[in-house]
């Protein structure tokens, strides 16, 4: 274990992740001071009574005093007073990087690094079914479900970890036995400034050390700024791992070796999710013919893409997780759609260009709802086939008084949602339930 004795610690955040350091920590004996910005974080009640915390605001003193500071992924390295810390060689790193630390002073343990703006939920969780199918121990964490630092207690054979750019940012001991960068599509431009380069540049910090890299063929941006001569690709109908002309077999290194027709995903974009899933496992020596069972059988995730009602000839799907441009342009390339298409957009675009989007949109038989705090934004993308409103209850009100049957009920709003809703997993229940209360009024 790397030892923290006799540092003066900071972290910075106490949510899931915050209280996943300060545990830590304590294990160590070391205790560590804690700042959150906001009055009253969630997990307050859960702290350690030896941990001294400050509410509100960054405790400079507390930061400028510190040997090292834990940065919570939702706190920008830009921040004046991180930059500052950073001018006086004061260390700033969050939790992946404690975890990786750890990782690599043992043995015979591997990681799985894997980000991108979209997919990434869907091929983490892919991956950790197909190792546990395989009988090997594996914990499967990062950016979703448990914080890194609380998988190590497992002591697993592979960590399997879904990295953000934020994450990225300050993580500096990652060797990865795989790494992958699924995509970039803009996203969190609030965050990023100085535009799509500077947030690739974050994605691109999973490839330091890797022994493997996993590419996107139909991505250029994925592919390593640095020499990496380790590396094998997917795309739709080129790289190593592919899908035939007519998206009927996944394809891998020429070979087909497994019918979409007897997936339970589907849309393209998750045929895609599935071969980088596939190329993940080969790289891991996993025997294929498992990975092949384990991918055929998974059922995908909850909001994404996720066809939750379905009467009178009319489909609903939930894509609530698509929060960015990207994730809605997938969405759009996937959907089949034998009538009219009615797609909701809307809510807090983070400083997006939408305008990507105009080229699936046209030429096709649609009607946009356009809802939420970039409603008027959205409505510009197609203005003679969109109606605005300002919540999404609305929008489907309306909509249910249309459809007909062969229709579709899209929901992929291609922004955040903390405009109007708790979270994308609250729009996509809303959403789900209003499907259900309306939907079976209509297509009659």
């Amino acid at each position: 274990m790397v030892s923290y004795q006799g540092k003066n610690i900071v972290i910075i955040g106490l949510g899931i992740t915050g209280l996943s350091c300060v545990n830590y920590f304590l294990a160590q004996n070391v205790i560590p001071k804690v700042i959150d910005t906001r009055l009253s974080p969630s997990g307050l009640e859960q702290l350690d009574e030896r941990v001294i915390y400050h509410l509100g605001d960054l405790n400079v003193d507390w930061l400028y005093e510190a040997d090292l500071i834990i940065a919570s992924p939702g706190m920008a390295l830009s921040t004046p007073e991180l930059q500052l810390a950073a001018e006086k060689g004061i260390e700033i790193v969050g939790d992946i990087e404690l975890f990786c630390r750890e990782v690599n002073l043992q043995t015979n343990k591997k990681i799985v690094a894997i980000t991108g703006a979209n997919g990434k939920t869907t091929v983490t969780t892919l991956v950790g079914d197909i190792i546990k199918s395989a009988g090997i121990k594996v914990g499967v964490g990062g950016n979703i479900g448990q914080p890194a630092l609380t998988l190590l207690q497992q002591n697993c054979d592979i960590y399997v970890l879904e990295l953000s750019s934020f994450q990225l940012e300050t993580t500096y001991s990652l060797h990865a036995t795989v790494a992958t960068i699924l995509n970039i599509t803009e996203d969190h431009m609030d965050r990023y400034p100085q535009g799509l380069m500077q947030y690739t540049q974050a994605k691109q910090r999973i490839y330091q050390n890797a022994k493997y890299c996993v590419i996107n063929a139909d991505d250029k941006l994925t592919v390593p700024t640095v020499n990496h001569h380790q590396c094998v690709s997917f795309g739709l109908i080129h790289g190593d791992y592919h899908l035939d002309s007519q998206y009927q077999h996944l394809i891998a290194q020429q070979c087909p070796v497994l019918s979409t027709k007897d997936m339970k995903l589907i849309g393209c974009h998750n045929y895609l999710n599935a071969l980088a899933a596939l190329a993940i496992s080969d790289k891991l020596n996993i025997p294929r013919t498992s990975s092949l069972a384990t991918i055929a059988s998974f059922q995908g995730l909850p909001h994404r893409f996720e066809q939750v009602f379905e009467d009178n000839g009319v489909i609903w799907i939930n894509d609530s997780k698509a929060t960015n441009v990207g994730s809605t342009e997938a969405a759009l390339k996937s959907v089949v759609c034998h009538g009219k298409l009615f797609l909701l957009l809307g809510g807090d675009g983070k400083a997006a260009d939408f305008s990507p989007l105009i080229r699936y949109l046209q030429n096709r038989n649609i009607e946009i709802f356009c809802f939420g705090r970039d409603r008027n934004l959205l409505a510009k993308l197609l203005p003679d086939n969109t109606i605005v409103t300002e919540t999404m209850a609305q929008a489907i009100e309306i909509i249910a008084q249309k459809v007909e049957k062969n229709d579709v009920v899209l929901l992929s709003p291609a922004c955040a949602s903390l405009d109007q809703f708790k979270n994308y997993i609250d729009r996509g229940n809303q959403f789900t339930q209003l499907a259900k209360q309306y939907g079976h009024r209509s297509g009659k």
